[in-house]
């Protein structure tokens, strides 16, 4: 029997160790990317609207305050274009070590910057500067590390591996939440807002190291050629003009749960204690052990994405959350601690199906050649009309409403955008991702169509 290598490497032909430093390494970056992203939209809905717009109305200042956090929204696609190309042209591992150390540093610098009351103006000005270069970072992050793991892995376990990466979310979200939570309960209110609220973003810096150190051990993607064979390649440009349909498509798959995420996770902060005046305390609980759920629900909703498709897992999650928003705010409506719990844990379950499949569904959209760029654009597009908008329309419809109704109805309507992209998808669970090259990924009525691997779907 020959057992020479094989002269170019396929996907999962890596050993198993290998491929475990691989998704280490993306599941460290992505950690790092929504832990960083977490605290400063925790620190958005309780601390900035007071240190940094303290002369605004309650309400003008939140809004303001979540407008900075939608700063970061903007910028991603600018960084995914960015980096994706760069990545697609010279390599995914270099351009993600980029990526790190530009979100680590901007947010360790916001754990440093004067407040209104030192320097007035120029401080929001800060904010958002720092704000900006943070979703250039985070813009160019998720798309590599999430084809790195696709790149790196066999079709039959693509889904449950990219599902292990997507775990880097709620562990953001766990790190982040418990970080204000244990400056809560160690400090006064007053320390809090004088000191307090810088340590969780000065701790980012520890995890840049770590990260940094994980994200050099591994190898570089087996499907990404040489450099010097990709000089003509030009990803950004075909993306922009043959695959423009693939990246509404992602961007429509992607912009529900984006919105779900953001009404269970950070509305609820915002909605708990301007409206209900629920302790501070107990919603920052009711996060954390929602995403501990998020965190244990996603690897089992990657491994049915494997075996059902990607599809049947992604509309299950849509259908569900749209369902339990109608009982997500009467459960908060009622500040019964174990209710308000209940609320957000039981919703993650939900987000979940729809999160943890997107490391493998996005990228096997896209040919190697503009794979980082293509899905990097449709991940990141996406967190502009999802992540960005969805905190401030429905602190605005609360606030002009009283009333939750108009919330769940907007999140509706966006999950079945959702359900009508992935629908309008083949399923690509079985597919290899050299085939992407040479097939079509949707149709007419998301059945498998043949195409030259340069056409336009």
């Amino acid at each position: 029997m020959d057992t020479s290598p094989p002269a170019s490497p396929s996907p999962g032909s890596r050993p198993v160790s290998s491929l475990r430093r691989v998704v280490g390494a993306s599941l460290a970056g992505t950690t790092l990317e929504w832990y960083d992203h977490f605290i400063y939209g925790s620190a958005a809905a309780l601390v900035f609207p007071r240190l940094f717009f303290p002369g605004s109305a309650p309400l003008t200042a939140t809004l303001l305050s979540l407008a900075t956090y939608s700063v970061a929204f903007v910028t991603r696609p600018l960084g995914a274009a960015i980096f994706g190309h760069l990545g697609d042209k010279y390599g995914r591992k270099s351009i993600l070590v980029v990526t790190l150390l530009l979100m680590g540093v901007a947010t360790t610098l916001v754990g440093v910057l004067p407040t209104y009351g030192q320097a007035g103006t120029l401080a929001p000005v800060l904010l958002v500067a720092l704000r900006f270069l943070q979703g250039i970072g985070l813009g160019g992050e998720w798309g590599g590390a999430a084809l790195m793991v696709g790149e790196h892995s066999s079709g039959r376990r693509r889904g449950f591996m990219g599902a292990l990466m997507q775990i880097g979310s709620p562990l953001g979200l766990l790190l982040a939440n418990g970080a204000f939570s244990l400056v809560t309960y160690l400090v006064s209110d007053d320390a809090f807002f004088a000191w307090g609220w810088r340590v969780p973003f000065l701790f980012s810096s520890l995890l840049v190291v770590t990260g940094l150190w994980i994200r050099t051990q591994v190898h570089e993607s087996p499907l990404f050629e040489k450099p010097e064979q990709n000089e003509k390649v030009a990803p950004l440009a075909e993306v922009c003009t043959r695959h423009w349909r693939k990246v509404a498509l992602a961007v429509g798959s992607r912009i529900g749960s984006d919105v779900t995420f953001y009404v269970f996770n950070v509305l609820v902060l915002v909605y708990g204690t301007t409206q209900l005046g629920i302790q501070r305390q107990l919603l920052l609980n009711a996060v954390l052990l929602a995403a501990a759920s998020q965190a244990v629900s996603i690897p089992v909703w990657g491994y049915l994405a494997d075996r059902l498709g990607r599809r049947p897992v992604l509309i299950t999650g849509a259908v569900g959350s749209a369902l339990w928003a109608f009982a997500f705010f009467p459960l908060l409506d009622s500040s019964t601690p174990v209710l308000v719990v209940l609320a957000p844990v039981i919703g993650n379950v939900f987000i979940a199906a729809m999160w943890g499949p997107l490391a493998a569904y996005v990228p096997e959209l896209f040919p190697t050649r503009v794979r980082y760029t293509g899905a990097g654009l449709g991940f990141q597009v996406a967190g502009v009309f999802g992540g960005a908008l969805a905190p401030i329309i429905s602190t605005y419809l609360i606030a002009v409403y009283h009333s939750w109704v108009p919330v769940a109805l907007y999140l509706g309507a966006m999950l079945a955008l959702l359900v009508a992209c992935v629908l309008a998808v083949r399923e690509t669970a079985n597919s290899d991702l050299r085939d992407i090259e040479t097939t079509e990924v949707t149709g007419p009525t998301g059945t498998a169509a043949t195409a030259d691997a340069g056409k336009a779907i």
